[in-house]
């Protein structure tokens, strides 16, 4: 089973399935195949995150291949107040090329070429446009305008492309075909890292050609966490699984899971608002690259500190979310499941200081896909160019990202890797995978996995209607909590009881993006993809 955010990424993965190849292998296959076909939210600039799961050792392990800074001292300057950061300065040194073929050269079984045929196809032959592709190319004109070539391919004759044209990308196909040949040497080093550097650099950035020879993937273990008798893995700081992992497990310390549901409980949904709220707002400031500074990630995602975190939670709601402090439960020892996948706690140190605010990363996009094939081998993957199109610099056939734009002033400097909400998970019922999740969306993506991973696994739901059910996203920074239609009214009533203040929201491409496969006891798959987005499940 494939669930992606485009039909035809979701068909290059069965078609790679069908052929022989593993959860990898298709996972791959789909996330080359969303390069060109999801331009506006992930592609060969970007970057992202996988955990892989490996039925037969019983295993999984996470690869991250975030974009990153380069080594130029000039990415720990600030911009002086009321500058405007010039366009190549958002871009980081893209992740995406190395971190795919990392995963396919570990764990894949098929032919490198094989597994990139079906991007190379979309790219030379094209695709047809749809109209939330053609909505995102107008809503990002003026960056697009920026480069002629963009322009030419997405503006041709001073207008975006419509609903039922073709999209036709050449430059990309014949990237992708050397990348096909020769690996990751045709993107890191040669002619296309050369004019990338330039083109960068041209924008105002820093990026280097020396920045892209020496990227390299970070491996190491999944953040863990045991929830309901299941095993949560999900990618550790800076990426976002710790705070899902929070939410998890200080929606079950509330008491929202002793329901029989979300949209018609409104004691619930109230009750998670407190949550989902609570977590955000520690969220915010207990992030950031563990290289180089201290996160207490085990602390903030464990049940111990759930349980703690529940009593300010369920207080007065105020304005501002008052922030928690999970260093006294760092040190907890993973346990049960979780052992084995043992990570060293953080050491607490000066570099522990709250963020100094809100990061680009509330604006940016996303793009998911689930994979899980017939031996049970399974892969959830998040990738990403930041928001629409990225930067904007466009080289080679692809946009570069704008990662580098969620730096604040205490993660900036060279060699980091900027915060970022992503979050793909894996759920394990004993040996087996029992879920795969994961969302686009920003901040979005965190709240929108957890309450369809709530309705799923928690409330027994249908998959499909769990991740067409209406969702909220509460503000930790007041009191307003946006809300989707369909929720009883009583829930929007209990809301204000509360003390919050109610925001309709339609839903649309922002609002998460939710895609997933259930693994049932008996075996059966069920995919489901979120009609917020053009996505769609495929069984191979």
């Amino acid at each position: 089973m494939v669930a992606a955010s485009t039909p035809e990424a979701a068909a290059a993965g069965a078609e790679i399935l069908r052929r022989g190849g593993n959860a990898t292998d298709a996972a791959v296959a789909v996330a080359f195949a969303l390069s060109v076909t999801d331009i506006s939210q992930t592609g060969l600039g970007g970057g992202g995150v996988l955990i892989a799961y490996d039925a037969r050792a019983r295993r999984a392990q996470h690869l991250q291949f975030y974009p990153r800074t380069g080594a130029d001292a000039r990415w720990a300057d600030t911009l002086s107040e009321g500058a405007q950061a010039p366009a190549g300065r958002a871009a980081g040194v893209p992740g995406m090329v190395a971190g795919l073929l990392e995963a396919h050269a570990r764990f894949g079984r098929l032919p490198r070429e094989a597994v990139m045929a079906p991007a190379i196809r979309l790219a030379s032959d094209g695709f047809v446009v749809t109209p939330l592709l053609s909505r995102t190319i107008s809503s990002a004109r003026r960056r697009l305008e920026s480069d002629p070539a963009a322009t030419a391919l997405l503006l041709p004759d001073g207008e975006p492309l419509r609903p039922g044209d073709r999209l036709v990308q050449p430059m990309l196909a014949s990237t992708l075909s050397a990348i096909a040949s020769n690996g990751p040497t045709a993107f890191y080093s040669g002619g296309v890292a050369v004019r990338l550097a330039e083109k960068v650099q041209a924008a105002g950035g820093l990026i280097a050609a020396a920045d892209l020879a020496e990227y390299r993937v970070t491996d190491v273990p999944p953040l863990c966490g045991e929830w309901r008798g299941l095993t949560v893995l999900a990618p550790p700081p800076p990426m976002g699984g710790a705070p899902l992992l929070a939410m998890l497990q200080l929606a079950e310390a509330m008491g929202v899971t002793a329901s029989t549901g979300l949209s018609r409980a409104p004691a619930a949904v109230a009750g998670l608002t407190d949550a989902i709220r609570a977590v955000q707002s520690d969220a915010r400031w207990w992030r950031g690259d563990p290289d180089v500074m201290a996160v207490p990630a085990l602390g903030f995602a464990s049940a111990a500190y759930a349980r703690d975190r529940m009593r300010v939670a369920a207080g007065p709601v105020a304005d501002t979310m008052a922030i928690g402090d999970p260093w006294p439960y760092e040190t907890t020892q993973a346990a049960g499941s979780c052992a084995a996948y043992p990570r060293a706690a953080a050491v607490r140190g000066t570099s522990d200081l709250p963020g100094s605010g809100e990061s680009a990363d509330a604006t940016s996009l996303t793009s998911h896909l689930a994979v899980v094939d017939a031996e049970g081998n399974a892969v959830s993957a998040t990738t990403t160019v930041g928001v629409l199109f990225g930067s904007g610099v466009y080289t080679d056939g692809f946009f570069l990202n704008s990662s580098a734009g969620n730096l604040d002033d205490r993660t900036r400097g060279p060699r980091r890797v900027a915060n970022s909400t992503i979050a793909p998970a894996l759920l394990l019922d004993g040996a087996g995978v029992r879920l795969v999740i994961g969302a686009a969306g920003s901040q979005y993506i965190q709240p929108a996995i957890t309450q369809v991973t709530l309705r799923v696994l928690a409330f027994g739901e249908d998959p499909f209607r769990a991740i067409s059910a209406p969702r909220i996203q509460p503000n930790h920074l007041r009191r307003d909590v946006e809300v989707e239609p369909g929720f009883d009214p009583d829930v929007y009533a209990a809301l204000v009881t509360r003390g919050y203040r109610p925001l309709s929201r339609t839903a649309d491409i922002q609002f998460g993006g939710v895609h997933a496969i259930l693994v049932r006891p008996d075996g059966r798959r069920i995919g489901v993809a979120d009609p917020r987005r053009d996505g769609i499940a495929v069984r191979q």
